[in-house]
């Protein structure tokens, strides 16, 4: 049974973009994604506590996820500029599931990285780490979309 699990339309888009492309093209819309990542707000970025760093990317990376009430997922990550690889993922990660309802969040197939088209352009160990985030992220939705319907 090899079921493919569909991707929320907003990644699969992003999937679809990067699978478009020759491979050398590939990286270089990584790259895109890695100048497009916010900024954390002042009142994360004086408090980098609050967020979780993951440990299965190679570069220094924290995120944090927010819940609303009514389920709206809103995603927050620090990565370094000299980490360019990593910060697109990010970025990915963000253009594609912040504002995305909790249940959309928590559907993403965990191999959503290697659906990225960018194993040729890119390490193992990285779309590892790409893997890592996705996992802390779905982890702090579940828990944090638990405790605002308990």
């Amino acid at each position: 049974m090899s079921a493919t699990i569909d991707l929320p339309a907003s990644l699969q888009e992003i999937a679809d973009d990067f699978a478009e492309l020759p491979a050398p093209e590939r990286l270089q819309l990584l790259l895109e994604f890695s100048n497009g990542l916010p900024a954390l707000p002042a009142r994360l970025a004086d408090h980098p506590e609050l967020l979780e760093p993951v440990p299965e990317c190679q570069s220094p990376i924290f995120l944090l996820t927010e819940v609303d009430d009514d389920g709206t997922v809103h995603l927050f990550f620090s990565a370094p500029p000299e980490a360019p690889t990593t910060r697109g993922f990010a970025g990915i990660l963000q253009e594609g599931l912040d504002g995305a309802p909790a249940a959309t969040v928590l559907a993403v197939p965990s191999d959503f990285a290697l659906r990225l088209s960018l194993a040729e352009a890119v390490s193992p160990l990285r779309l590892n780490g790409m893997s890592g985030m996705l996992t802390r992220i779905q982890r702090q939705v579940a828990q944090k979309a638990a405790a605002t319907s308990a």
